[in-house]
């Protein structure tokens, strides 16, 4: 028998954990701490974020600073606190970054990963007569507004010669997009894993394009620049970001028993989990801050701000901060191969 989809009432909740979430999601913190000592760093979080990966792999242990989590719906809000320095570091997509920028938050990226863009996807309807984007002029897509879907609808529709004027972009947060594009109230929806998978999984619809080629399939670290300046908290920082990048490369080899913390802890099921882990997560590795990403993050920030979404032009080359790099590979690096 086939799984049915979980309505999209109770797809919410785990829809806005992703680091892809844009929109005006606000935060809903909770707290838990790890470790011990006297320094107490803060680390701002999303439902199967970095605490359950660390966890997962292992390396929550012998700590010798304590990490005090705290959990936001969605990148946007954690950004805000690290803006308002009641979070060190946190982990969000490649837009929330830009928006936080843009509005002069005083944020700075420290870590990127990056992975395919394969579950950053077009989805269509099965029984939809569109076989190209190109065929989505004066079509309705739903989109969640500011988020990385919402730039990978842009650069999709560039990349077939249209532009964001040319369709009926319908701004709806995850949970009303898919009750609409599982009621055939849009003609497609523009949006991320792991609802690229749940609609997959179900046999609700197909893709019509992906983020592929399009997007930097980056995510990133992000922490406060008061942080920065505490050489204990910056210490701190450096050793969080290494059991953090071994914790990424752990899912590769271990995509299963990923898939089943991860189904756990945010309540998906656990084939979408799994073919979500497969298609994008495994996919990840470390890589450095550098000129590449600036760019790549700089025509993100230049496409929203002609679009007025943000409302002046933002320089991202003053929001980061390469002193983590290492000898990390560069952010151009391919990512591990999808098996989604």
């Amino acid at each position: 028998m086939r799984r049915r989809l979980v309505p999209a009432a109770l797809l919410l909740p785990f829809a806005l954990l992703l680091t892809a979430c844009g929109g005006n999601s606000s935060a809903n913190t909770g707290t838990g701490t790890d470790g011990k000592g006297s320094l107490t760093l803060n680390v701002g979080d999303q439902k199967g974020g970095s605490e359950a990966i660390l966890r997962a792999a292992g390396e929550l242990k012998s700590l010798d600073y304590k990490i005090k989590w705290s959990t936001f719906t969605s990148g946007p809000p954690l950004l805000e606190a690290v803006n308002a320095k009641a979070v060190d570091i946190g982990g969000v997509g490649n837009t929330p970054p830009v928006f936080a920028a843009g509005a002069g938050s005083k944020i700075t990226v420290v870590a990127a990963f990056h992975g395919t863009s394969k579950g950053d996807a077009i989805l269509v309807p099965n029984n939809s007569k569109l076989t190209d984007p190109e065929q989505l002029k004066g079509k309705s897509v739903a989109v969640a507004q500011g988020s990385s879907a919402n730039y990978q609808l842009v650069a999709s529709l560039k990349a077939a010669g249209l532009s964001l004027s040319d369709v009926k972009v319908k701004y709806l947060q995850p949970a009303d997009a898919l009750a609409a594009f599982t009621s055939g109230k849009v003609d497609a929806w523009a949006v991320w894993d792991p609802y690229t998978s749940q609609i997959l999984q179900g046999k609700q619809g197909r893709v019509l394009t992906t983020g592929e080629g399009i997007t930097n399939g980056l995510t990133f670290q992000v922490a406060a620049p008061s942080a920065l300046q505490d050489k204990k908290k910056a210490a701190a920082i450096k050793d969080y970001l290494d059991r953090l990048r071994r914790a990424t490369a752990w899912v590769y080899n271990h995509q299963e028993e990923w898939a089943k913390v991860w189904a756990k802890d945010t309540g998906l099921p656990y084939e979408v989990a799994l073919a979500s882990v497969k298609r994008t997560n495994a996919t990840r590795i470390s890589v450095a801050v550098d000129k590449p990403l600036i760019a790549s993050e700089q025509q993100i920030a230049d496409a929203f701000t002609g679009l007025k979404l943000i409302p002046k032009k933002v320089d991202f080359a003053d929001f980061v901060d390469t002193r983590y790099n290492g000898k990390l590979p560069a952010s151009t690096t391919p990512a591990r191969a999808s098996q989604g």
